[in-house]
């Protein structure tokens, strides 16, 4: 290993890395950093204290990671090999699961390797590289990961950092999946695609907020789902005895994925409706209608452009609330989620809030999720502990 470039954090940066935040921006340096993707270097402070090794990658998050707080760490194959082994020891219940055979099995920097992050689809791994700087060590990680994960069967990467997703997505080695590739959750079944572009079909980390929508609040109600992609949500819902699932999204794909996980669960699609348009008019249309439902779902994108407007969770959210308000039931339950990492959770809380208010309507916080334990996140890195859901209660 060549000798390390040693630089010197700003001061204005030493809390948050004291704390044990990994993530550095070029705010976390005094001067503009020049540096090659990948470059592994040394990071002390002012007074020339030892803080963190570290690798340097421009991504959307930063400009790099703290991967060690420990003196001497080099970011190579034998780092690698360690982290993997005790990522899957972390993980032992959950891949012995005989209900779910879909979870994650590497957690990027709350496993130890940021901006890397691998999925498990029942004998498939998907690879996700955040950044070129990563890229850089893609052969000394699959040969770590070979070594350690000898039980997946095929491998497809994603390559995050490029801005085509139809061309970043790539199978690298072992069997191809088919396509599509079922797997299991809670015992429900749903269609994946490993090598379509950097989507999937389903979003793991909301596994336990679909498993209390089964068990909890969906037997015997009415179910809207917004924002549905591919119905994940929906088919919890109706495999959990909901008389009748609503699904809106306004991508055209939408409702053929739908349908398709509706069949794979020997449910008939036609009994549930599924609308292909902009959720703001779905909501319009039932105000119309005079529809109500006993649960929403509301999992939107972070940023949401459709031909008629452009939505934003930091900034629409409580307004969308205010409006799906008018079409819940009484006694209404409301699934409201965010992955946006900027929206802190103080702040979507309050949003979520500040919409009963509006409408003077009484509520209660019943339930709280955060990410499921296979997504590990370290301490004090609020970018890494992104999904929100607060469940809300109409009184």
């Amino acid at each position: 290993m060549e000798t390390k470039r040693v630089i010197t954090v700003a001061q204005k940066a030493m809390p948050h890395i004291k704390k044990g935040d990994p993530l550095l921006s070029p705010l976390s340096f005094d001067e503009e950093l020049v540096f090659t993707e990948g470059e592994q270097v040394q990071l002390v402070s002012p007074v020339g204290q030892f803080l963190g090794e570290a690798y340097l990658a421009k991504q959307n998050k930063g400009i790099g990671w703290i991967y060690s707080f420990q003196e001497g760490v080099d970011f190579d194959y034998s780092y690698f090999l360690k982290q993997f082994k005790k990522a899957v020891e972390r993980r032992e219940g959950l891949l012995s699961s005989a209900e779910t055979n879909a979870s994650r099995l590497f957690n990027a920097e709350g496993d130890g390797i940021p901006g890397l992050s691998v999925d498990y689809y029942a004998g498939f791994a998907v690879m996700s590289w955040y950044s070129e700087g990563i890229y850089q060590y893609r052969e000394d990680i699959l040969a770590a990961f070979r070594e350690v994960f000898q039980f997946v069967k095929g491998v497809y990467e994603k390559r995050r950092y490029q801005q085509d997703g139809e061309t970043a997505s790539d199978f690298v080695y072992g069997e191809e999946a088919p396509s599509p590739h079922y797997i299991k959750e809670n015992n429900v079944i749903y269609a994946t695609y490993l090598n379509e572009g950097w989507m999937t079909g389903i979003f793991l980390d909301q596994r336990e907020v679909r498993r209390e929508l089964m068990e909890t609040y969906a037997p015997g109600k009415t179910v809207l789902n917004t924002f549905s992609y591919t119905g994940a949500f929906s088919v919890a819902a109706a495999m959990g005895g909901a008389t009748h699932t609503t699904s809106v999204d306004v991508a055209n794909r939408s409702r053929e994925k739908t349908r398709e996980q509706f069949e794979v669960n020997g449910l008939d699609p036609d009994a549930h409706k599924i609308y292909v348009m902009d959720v703001f008019d779905y909501i319009q249309y039932a105000k119309r209608k005079a529809l109500t439902f006993d649960v929403i779902v509301v999992d939107p994108p972070s940023f949401a452009r459709s031909k008629k407007r452009l939505f934003s969770v930091t900034k629409d959210y409580t307004a969308m609330i205010e409006d799906l308000i008018d079409i819940s039931a009484p006694k209404g339950v409301f699934i409201l989620s965010s992955n946006a990492a900027t929206y802190k959770r103080k702040k979507f809380r309050s949003d979520l809030e500040t919409a009963f208010r509006n409408k003077g309507i009484g509520y209660s916080i019943a339930a709280e999720h955060r990410l499921p334990a296979d997504f590990r996140t370290p301490k004090a890195s609020p970018s890494s502990d992104y999904l929100k859901v607060f469940i809300i209660q109409k009184h």
